[in-house]
C-alpha cells in the first residue's frame, strides 16, 4: 500500500471515491507507519479506538456521501482539547484526566467524517511560543532539528508539516496557532474569537483563546474551519456570525505594513521579509507603512501586565504545586498573583483604548501584513534566554486576540539558511474568508513545496467552499464598476467577483426617465447574452441594498451563460413598453459608448 503521508484533503477524498470500504485498512496502515516514539505526539489512537471511529462512519457515508466532506481524513488534536475517552494533559502529567465528551469542535469534525489519529505535544498549559516547555520533550523544527518548532501548538504543527495528518488543531492566545506555522512552512488559520466554540478546551486565557487550524494549503485550512466553526449556546463566549464582512479582499488590495520593523539583528529574517514584500506587490497589492506603536503597546500587555492573571485563573490550584509544573511556565503564570482587581480594570481600559486606535488604522486598508515572527532561535539558545526569546517570537502576534482580529499565517520566502519564514495577514473580526481568498492567491504566486513533505503544491484550481455569509448579485447597469450607483455596493463591503454574461435569452432596455439612466433586463423566449458583473455582498447588508432599488426595478433570479443561477436585477414588463430596447449592444457599457456626445 502506497504511503498516505502528505495527502491534502482533496487527495484523501480521491483515495476514497472509488473504494470507501478501504477506510479501516488504510487508516490502520497509516497509524502503524507513525513512529510511537515521536515526541510530537503525547497520545496515539489504539487500533480499537481507530476502529470505533471508522466502523460506524462507513455505513453512514455509504447512505449519504455528501454529508461527510471530511470522510476518512486523519487529524491531530492539541492535547488541551478533549477527545472523548482519551486522556487530556495540557502537557502537565499531574493534571491528566479522561475526557467524558468530545470538545464541540472535535465533535463537529468527527460528524463530518474526520478521524482523530492522536493528541499532540505543546508548551505546558499552552504557555509559550517555543515548543520547548513540555515534560514530554521539546518538539524540534521540521527543517532543522537544532531549532525550535514554535509553540505552544508545537506537536500539531510538526505532525502536519511532515504530512502525518490531513489537518490538525492547535490553540492560539498569543500566536500559538501562527508562530509554529511560520517556523514549519505551513498554513495557520487563527479564526475570529467566538467563531469556534471553546467547549471542551482547557483554557490558557479564556477571553483571548481560540482553537486554530493547521493545514498544508489555505484551501484545506478554510474547508476545515467552515466545518468546525459555528455558534455554541453552551459556550458563553461563542458568537453568531454577523454576516457583514467582505467575501474577499479587493483584486488590488491596499495592505498596511509596519513602518519600522524589529528583527532583533536577524538579517536573514529581514531579507526574507523584503522578498515577501516583492511577492505581495506581484499579487497586486499596494503597501502602506503605518505607525505600529499601538500594536506594540497592546502586544506588551499580554505578558507584562495584569492580563497574565488570566493564565493564573486557568491553572487553578495547580499554581500551588510548582514541583509538578514546568518551572518557566510556573514563573510566568504565578506572576498573575501580584496584580489587584483595580489594576486589572485599568488594563482593560488600556486594551480598549489601544484596540480603538488599531481599528481606526485598519479601517483605512484591506488588511495588515506582518512577519509571522521576527526571528528564530535554536533549542540551545532557548535554554539560555527562555523568556526573552519567547517574547521576541510574539512581537507581531501578541496583540491580535486582544484587539479581536482575524489572522492567517502563510508560508513565505525561505531564509538563506533554509529555514522557513512566514508572513501573517491580519484583519478585523469576521474577515476570515477575505483573508483566505487572498491566501489562495499568495500560495499560487509562490508555489512553495507543502510543509516539510517536499511535495509540490496541488495543480488543481484552488477554491474555498461556497459561502453562506454572502449573496452573489449580478448587476447590469448603473451599479457596474465606475458607474454612478456602484457605491451602493462598495460601501456595503461588496466585492467584485467577475465579469460574465447571462444566458442567451434576455432582452436589455434603457429606461431614460429620472436623473440616472438605468437598464431594464427581461427574460424572454428570444434574446441575447448580456454582459453583467457578479458581486458578493454580505448577507446582512443585502436587505439594505435591495431597499434602495426604485420601481420598476427589482431583484430576481438570473441564469448565466454557464448555467449558474444568481440574484440579479429584473424589471417590471409594463415599464418596458415605452423603453428603448438595446439588446443588440450586448451590454450597458456598449450602449452608453454610443451615446457619448449626444
Amino acid at each position: 500500500m502506497a504511503s498516505t503521508f502528505g495527502f491534502t484533503l482533496q487527495e484523501w477524498q480521491r483515495c476514497y471515491q472509488q473504494e470507501p470500504q478501504q477506510i479501516a485498512s488504510l487508516l490502520a496502515a497509516h497509524l502503524a507507519a507513525i513512529d510511537p516514539q515521536d515526541n510530537a505526539w503525547i497520545y496515539l489512537a489504539t487500533p480499537a479506538q481507530l476502529q470505533a471511529q471508522t466502523e460506524p462512519l462507513l455505513e453512514k457515508y455509504l447512505e449519504n456521501p455528501a454529508a461527510y466532506p471530511l470522510f476518512g481524513v486523519p487529524f491531530a488534536v492539541k492535547d488541551n482539547i478533549d477527545v472523548a475517552g482519551w486522556p487530556t494533559t495540557a502537557a502537565c502529567p499531574a493534571l491528566t484526566y479522561t475526557a467524558e465528551a468530545d470538545a464541540f469542535v472535535v465533535a463537529k469534525l468527527k460528524a463530518a467524517g474526520a478521524i482523530v489519529i492522536g493528541k499532540t505535544n505543546l508548551d505546558q498549559y499552552a504557555t509559550g511560543l517555543v515548543g520547548t516547555r513540555s515534560p514530554y520533550g521539546a518538539v524540534s523544527n521540521t527543517f532543522n532539528p537544532d531549532y525550535v518548532s514554535g509553540g505552544s501548538s508545537s506537536g500539531s504543527a510538526s505532525v502536519l508539516a511532515r504530512g502525518l495528518v490531513g489537518f490538525s488543531l492547535g490553540t492560539d492566545t498569543a500566536g500559538s496557532g501562527r508562530v509554529p506555522a511560520g517556523f514549519n512552512n505551513i498554513v495557520g488559520l487563527k479564526p475570529t474569537k467566538g467563531w469556534f466554540s471553546a467547549s471542551g478546551v482547557l483554557p490558557a486565557c479564556r477571553l483571548n483563546d481560540t482553537i486554530s487550524v493547521f493545514a498544508l494549503t489555505v484551501e484545506d485550512a478554510f474547508t476545515v474551519a467552515s466545518v468546525a466553526g459555528g455558534y455554541d449556546a453552551d459556550d458563553a463566549y461563542s458568537r453568531h456570525h454577523p454576516h457583514t464582512a467582505p467575501a474577499s479582499l479587493r483584486p488590488q488590495p491596499e495592505l498596511a505594513i509596519p513602518a519600522s520593523l524589529e528583527f532583533f539583528g536577524d538579517k536573514q529574517a529581514e531579507a526574507a521579509w523584503q522578498q515577501a514584500l516583492v511577492h505581495l506587490q506581484a499579487c497586486g497589492a499596494t503597501l502602506h507603512p503605518v505607525d505600529f506603536t499601538p500594536f506594540h503597546q497592546l502586544a506588551e500587555q499580554l505578558y507584562y501586565g495584569p492580563w497574565v492573571a488570566e493564565r493564573t485563573v486557568a491553572v487553578g490550584e495547580m499554581i500551588n504545586r510548582p514541583e509538578e509544573m514546568d518551572p518557566v511556565v510556573h514563573s510566568i503564570v504565578s506572576g498573575g498573583l501580584k496584580y489587584s482587581a483595580v489594576e486589572a480594570y485599568q488594563a482593560e481600559y488600556l486594551r480598549a483604548s489601544l484596540t480603538r486606535q488599531i481599528e481606526q488604522t485598519l479601517a483605512q486598508y484591506d488588511a495588515l501584513v506582518v512577519p509571522t515572527s521576527p526571528t528564530i532561535h535554536t533549542l540551545d539558545e532557548m535554554k539560555q534566554e527562555p523568556v526573552r526569546y519567547n517574547s521576541q517570537f510574539g512581537t507581531y502576534t501578541n496583540f491580535t486576540n486582544l484587539a479581536d482580529l482575524a489572522a492567517l499565517a502563510l508560508p513565505g520566502p525561505f531564509r538563506a539558511d533554509g529555514l522557513p519564514a512566514g508572513i501573517t495577514l491580519i484583519a478585523p473580526a469576521w474577515h476570515d474568508r477575505a483573508l483566505a481568498e487572498f491566501g489562495l492567491r499568495w500560495q499560487r504566486q509562490l508555489a512553495l513545496p507543502l510543509g516539510a513533505t517536499g511535495k509540490a503544491p496541488p495543480t488543481h484550481a484552488f477554491a474555498l467552499p461556497s459561502s453562506g455569509e454572502h449573496v452573489r448579485v449580478a448587476v447590469v447597469g448603473a451599479h457596474l464598476t465606475g458607474m454612478p450607483l456602484n457605491f451602493q455596493l462598495t460601501t456595503r463591503q461588496a466585492v467584485l467577483v467577475e465579469e460574465t454574461q447571462t444566458a442567451a435569452n434576455y432582452r436589455l432596455f434603457a429606461l431614460l426617465d429620472g436623473p440616472i439612466k438605468k437598464p431594464g433586463l427581461l427574460r424572454a423566449d428570444h434574446g441575447a447574452a448580456i454582459t453583467v458583473e457578479l458581486w458578493d455582498i454580505p448577507l446582512a447588508r443585502f436587505g439594505e441594498f435591495v431597499a434602495e432599488i426604485p420601481a420598476p426595478l427589482g431583484i430576481g433570479s438570473l441564469t448565466l451563460a454557464d448555467g449558474r443561477s444568481v440574484k440579479g436585477f429584473i424589471c417590471e414588463p409594463a415599464a418596458l413598453q415605452q423603453a428603448l430596447e438595446i439588446t443588440r449592444f450586448g451590454g450597458w457599457r456598449n450602449w452608453l459608448a454610443t451615446q457619448e456626445g449626444k
